[in-house]
């Protein structure tokens, strides 16, 4: 049987967006689904049981971090993932590779994988497609990624062909080497810059090893937001309709909604946990900065219309006040609620798909949220 199963339940009139299930060893995912990022086997800030509170069906840790420390060997000692950090909900690790190319004045990639030094102690380590795959088999998640080449953007087209040709061979080295195939699915990365031509080439190349679930990388990474859009119109329809679909790294409201709306069923990004330690909140009226001085009096929610524990418990002011005082409270209210929020908008979503008014949802929440044309892309 399939490690993982995709149950399409309803495509929106109004938008063409989906709605949807992933059945998986530990639990369902309603789709479409913001997955929380646990870089290093934990939600910064974040316990497992408040995020089971505020819904959290699914996390992202990171292949990458967890090999340098405490290494996977040690996670498999635990007992895998799931237990190592009392999870017992579906996780997806990334393959590392985004991490390893980030590393720019650090690496050499060859046809065999990437030597790199270590940003912790500068040891000379390398990673392959065989050794990410072995290093999530032995982490044990549910979902696992294919290891990839990331290119910089922008890049030059020749340069982007032959990179998303190189991750198409270490997608099939990865699917040869995957030594859980029963218990854990591997997805595989769709490559090719901005070009259509190119994201074709790549899509054709990975489904044809018929992999049990597709994702875009390659995108969030300095384009113009309607260039993304664009990219995703072009090259969501040429993944199978019968599996999940992935956008890595996209996490601000607006892209999770249009996102939504042009087929993707998954999303992850570290953008709310990130901006939450800066004081910065998502609200259903815009961004605020809880740090500013005009919030010193203020006694009011971080959000009159949200009912997360922050929201419920303290008041601006009081948050203010903490995070001014380097208190880590302060950062674990901001970050509690800015993943409640976006959490709560991905369950608002799947509702308007549900009744076919996605279109309708986002046109309102845009304008509550104050973002004009421009800001969203268009």
């Amino acid at each position: 049987m399939a490690a993982i199963t995709y149950e399409h339940i309803k495509t929106c009139k109004q938008s063409g967006a989906r709605l949807g299930r992933i059945h998986t060893p530990h639990g369902v995912i309603e789709t479409p689904a913001f997955m929380p990022v646990g870089t290093q086997a934990t939600v910064k800030t974040m316990s497992p049981e408040e995020l089971k509170a505020m819904d959290a069906h699914i996390i992202l840790s990171n292949t990458y971090h967890l090999f340098l420390r405490p290494g996977h060997e040690l996670v498999k000692a635990a007992g895998g993932l799931h237990k190592f950090m009392n999870w017992d909900r579906p996780i997806l690790t990334d393959s590392g590779g985004f991490q390893v190319f980030s590393l720019s004045d650090m690496r050499k990639i060859s046809e065999e994988g990437v030597q790199f030094k270590s940003h912790l102690n500068g040891d000379k380590l390398f990673l392959s497609p065989e050794k990410a795959t072995e290093i999530q088999n032995a982490l044990g998640s549910d979902i696992m990624m294919a290891f990839d080449e990331c290119p910089p953007f922008p890049a030059e087209y020749d340069y982007l062909k032959r990179s998303l040709e190189r991750t198409s061979r270490w997608a099939e080295r990865c699917l040869q080497s995957h030594a859980r195939p029963h218990d854990q699915a591997l997805f595989a990365i769709v490559q090719g810059g901005m070009h259509a031509d190119l994201r074709r080439l790549s899509a054709e190349q990975l489904t044809s090893l018929d992999f049990p679930g597709y994702a875009i990388g390659g995108l969030s990474v300095g384009e113009p937001k309607d260039i993304m859009y664009r990219v995703l119109e072009e090259t969501t329809p040429l993944l199978p309709a019968s599996k999940p679909r992935y956008l890595m790294g996209v996490g601000s409201p607006d892209a999770l909604i249009e996102g939504a709306i042009r087929g993707i069923d998954m999303f992850d990004c570290v953008l709310p946990t990130r901006i939450a330690r800066n004081g910065t909140c998502m609200t259903s009226q815009g961004r605020l900065v809880v740090r500013n001085a005009k919030h010193a009096e203020d006694f009011g929610p971080l959000d009159p219309n949200c009912s997360c524990y922050a929201c419920t418990n303290y008041s601006r002011a009081y948050i203010r006040h903490l995070i001014k005082a380097d208190e880590t409270f302060g950062i674990r209210l901001t970050t509690y609620h800015n993943l409640h929020f976006l959490l709560q908008l991905m369950r608002d979503v799947r509702q308007a798909i549900l009744e076919d008014r996605l279109l309708d949802f986002r046109d309102a929440f845009f304008a509550a949220y104050g973002l004009n044309d421009s800001e969203r892309g268009f």
